[in-house]
């Protein structure tokens, strides 16, 4: 099939936009779908690029254009298919970037969906398939009661490709995670999983189902199976899917119960125990807190749905009180949170989604009871009390244990103030990665708080800029070159310990204009300089201005 003959279809109503004739008559090999700035990765040669434009902005469109259609080129597509639902029409940056690395274009209108497109050209690829090449009847009435049982996706991909001994196939998210797989299908690594989604998978159409969750079906070989039959497959899929999210909403409102307990400051241990195993969490289970937040509407809640179901063992995702997305995941669940969460929330770049994590503190040890003697206070030894073998005594009544016989038991509301407490860590934590990566998606864990620096970024903004305000008053305002030289002065002195030398050499001066400068900066914020607590005073006040960086230094 050659570009010419797809631009040709009428029932598709793809508008030429740039070409010449020679370009045309590139063959087409198939079709991928990318909205990434950099498609490069994904993108192989011979095939026609279907995009929507989501990467493209109109303040540096041009820019954004050049280094995609240039990836194109390397990558040797065979043509651009640009959608024109995002912007309304595709943009003349794209349109010249397309002319100078001869590269041909054609418009996509917005009712066109692209399924059609990839359908038009794999069906042209093997050719005119007659109706036995879909799914066999009794296939399609197995699976239709498979469904109507709400079966999971591993019972009807074996059901679907159990009369076909070759086919291997996957169910995958955009994340690279492995839904479903055939038997003896080996693992595929999240990170080639990704790659895979936005090349050779078929999309599985579901309503109600966010852009990080959306499964796709994935055929190592796909002339194993018929094109028609894969999207026969597909079909049943997404109406498993659906079934899936349906359920999972129930699942989200059980864990807002739960999140809501949480939250507040008095909650009874019981209530949250119960709420736990109403979301099928084990009450005596260590847990990590996740907190999310975007600017789009659920976002954070399908992002964190995605990245939970990542890890190994139970998890519940709801929202607080507040409207803040949540989860709670095993404590001891083997996953790299960071790289799950650059996985996710590739799939939607344009969207920031910002999550903090905390972890419930371990259990202390428990004391064993001791045996044997015990001391008296006047150093006596006092021999263990004699029990018969139903642990009462010849008496006939029930032992007195000891304070020392009994084991040391945690307070019953351990664990619920340990929730609660990792509940905070993980709130403070997102507000530092707010703080620290404003336009880009990322998660900081409660541990990485490990300084100064990184302790402030949970504060506001707003009280930082006071805090640093009131603390360094006449160094701020107003800003002349004399201040800057002292508040450089102030930097350098305490990077350096308070060392008047170290600090000379550094700002190449002489001992005694440090001297000068520091005695200025002391009367000027009222502190002393010789003083720990005001040393410290003043370092943090240097790392709340609004001007300073992310780092633990200003």
């Amino acid at each position: 099939m050659h570009v010419e003959h797809l631009l040709g279809d009428e029932s598709l109503g793809l508008r030429l936009l740039w070409a010449d004739s020679t370009l045309l008559r590139r063959e087409i090999s198939g079709v991928t779908v990318t909205d990434l700035a950099d498609p490069s990765r994904f993108v192989r040669p011979g095939e026609a690029v279907l995009s929507g434009l989501v990467w493209w902005r109109r303040d540096d469109g041009a820019q954004r254009a050049e280094r995609f259609v240039a990836a194109l080129r390397d990558a040797g597509a065979a043509v651009l298919l640009a959608g024109e639902e995002t912007h309304g029409t595709v943009p003349a940056d794209l349109v010249a970037a397309c002319e100078r690395h001869r590269m041909p274009l054609a418009a996509v209108p917005a009712p066109v969906l692209f399924r059609a497109i990839t359908d038009t050209v794999y069906l042209r690829r093997w050719g005119e398939l007659s109706r036995h090449h879909a799914l066999p009847e009794q296939i399609r009435g197995g699976l239709s009661r498979l469904l109507a049982r709400d079966a999971g996706p591993d019972a009807l991909l074996a059901a679907a490709f159990a009369h076909l001994d070759r086919a291997t196939a996957y169910v995958l998210t955009p994340s690279g995670r492995t839904v479903a797989a055939t038997e003896d299908a080996p693992a595929i690594p999240a990170e080639e999983a990704a790659a895979l989604v936005g090349t050779d998978a078929v999309p599985v159409d579901a309503e109600a189902v966010s852009p990080y969750e959306h499964w796709h079906l994935y055929l190592p070989d796909p002339a194993a199976v018929p094109p028609r039959m894969l999207h026969d497959v597909a079909a049943v899929l997404g109406r498993c899917q659906e079934s899936a999210a349906r359920r999972r909403a129930a699942d989200h409102q059980a864990a807002g119960e739960l999140g809501a307990l949480l939250a507040a400051p008095d909650a009874e241990p019981a209530a949250i125990g119960a709420a736990l195993r109403a979301c099928g969490l084990p009450p005596a289970g260590r847990y990590r807190v996740l907190v999310a937040e975007a600017r789009q509407e659920g976002h954070a809640e399908a992002a964190l749905t995605e990245a939970t179901a990542h890890t190994t063992g139970p998890s519940a995702v709801g929202r607080l009180p507040d409207g803040a997305a949540f989860a709670l995941v095993p404590a001891d669940s083997a996953t790299d949170l960071a790289r799950t969460w650059a996985l996710v929330t590739a799939r939607a770049p344009e969207v920031t989604v910002h999550a903090g994590a905390g972890t419930e503190p371990a259990p202390a040890p428990v004391a064993p009871p001791r045996r044997g003697r015990q001391i008296r206070g006047d150093g006596d030894e006092t021999p263990p009390t004699a029990t018969s073998p139903h642990g009462t005594s010849p008496h006939g009544t029930s032992p007195r244990a000891t304070a020392a016989d009994r084991p040391e038991a945690e307070p019953p509301d351990t664990g619920a103030r340990g929730l609660s407490g990792a509940l905070a860590e993980a709130r403070w934590a997102l507000a530092s990665v707010r703080a620290t990566s404003p336009g880009v998606s990322a998660v900081t864990d409660s541990t990485a708080l490990d300084s100064l620096g990184a302790l402030l970024t949970g504060i506001p903004a707003e009280v930082r800029a006071l805090f640093s305000r009131t603390v360094l008053g006449p160094l701020l305002r107003p800003r002349t070159a004399s201040t800057a030289a002292l508040l450089e002065t102030l930097e350098t002195f305490l990077a350096h310990d308070g060392s008047w030398a170290r600090t000379a050499d550094a700002l190449h001066l002489h001992v005694n204009t440090v001297h000068y400068r520091v005695g200025r900066i002391e009367r000027l914020t009222g502190r002393d300089l010789s003083r720990l607590s005001d040393r410290l005073d003043l370092w943090a006040a240097l790392l709340c201005r609004p001007d300073h960086g992310t780092g633990t230094t200003p």
